[in-house]
């Protein structure tokens, strides 16, 4: 396997309050600064994300320290198949709620299919309207060395570039949904794509559905955080569909979901008794009712 050069094992020190992502106090938003400090101190950290102003207050409220708001949300609020029909107009939307509703978190906004592919000029200018019309903190976009130039216009722009490799979810047309980086020439390509991104500037890294051995090597050979999803226990960080960890999400879940609630029977409770209320005339009663 091709290695990288390895930056220095960080040690793990006890976290302290005044300087941990996740639940430290803080009158002001986390920037790129404080993530990188944190895989300096060997601190791990959580990102969930996020596409409404409510849900993104609570999870402010709860100490989530990074939110993505993903274009995820096609297939979680918007209907679609894929995340490819995905539009900037949308993207740009659902990131100015999801930083109206938080006052802590580092916001990212990702940049949907479309809005980058053509070139860094592109990418420039797409990425623009997000920090300016939605407030972002920073972006994400998908492709390791495909993504070379783009990232290094975008952080040479003042623009912090979260990137993405492994499954692209955009990509799904071209790969499937599939386990990337097995055997030896895949795991060499995931390699040289961590580096890429790191060398073009990227604060941070996400690695989706990689082998968790493949996972571990990168995030002990690069200098920025790795952030895991279905790649195993040694990335730097953790991401979850917001949807799929609350178990709103229908139908069958990825292996690396874990569910940490049943949002979809209690909601759906909720509205049976509602209407069961309704039809059998119990509610309103005098208590809800004015005069």
């Amino acid at each position: 396997m091709t290695q990288l050069s390895a930056a220095p094992t960080p040690q793990r020190k006890p976290s302290d309050g005044s300087k941990a992502l996740y639940g430290g106090k803080s009158n002001r938003r986390i920037t790129v600064r404080d993530i990188a400090a944190a895989k300096e101190r060997g601190e791990k950290w959580p990102m969930l994300t996020a596409y409404d102003a409510m849900t993104a207050s609570v999870f402010d409220e709860a100490g989530i320290p990074v939110m993505l708001v993903g274009d995820s949300a096609g297939n979680c609020h918007l209907g679609y198949e894929t995340t490819v029909p995905v539009t900037l107009d949308e993207m740009t939307m659902l990131s100015a709620a999801v930083v109206r509703g938080t006052s802590r978190a580092l916001i990212v906004g990702d940049l949907p299919f479309g809005s980058y592919q053509e070139g860094p000029v592109q990418a420039l200018r797409s990425a623009t309207r997000l920090v300016k019309e939605a407030g972002v903190g920073a972006v994400k976009l998908e492709g390791g060395e495909r993504s070379h130039e783009q990232i290094r216009l975008l952080v040479e722009s003042g623009i912090p570039v979260m990137a993405h490799i492994g499954l692209t979810p955009q990509s799904v047309n071209a790969m499937g949904y599939r386990v990337q980086g097995r055997g030896e020439e895949a795991a060499q390509q995931l390699l040289r794509d961590a580096k890429a991104v790191q060398d073009a500037g990227a604060f941070a890294v996400v690695l989706e559905l990689v082998p968790a051995e493949l996972a571990a090597e990168v995030t002990r050979t690069l200098h920025i955080p790795t952030v895991g999803i279905g790649a195993g226990p040694e990335t730097d960080a953790q991401v979850l569909v917001w949807t799929d960890m609350l178990g709103l999400t229908g139908g069958r879940m990825p292996k690396f979901v874990k569910q940490y609630a049943d949002l979809r029977q209690v909601i759906g409770g909720a509205a049976k008794a509602f209407a069961e209320d309704v039809v059998g005339g119990t509610f309103p009663q005098e208590e809800h009712s004015v005069h």
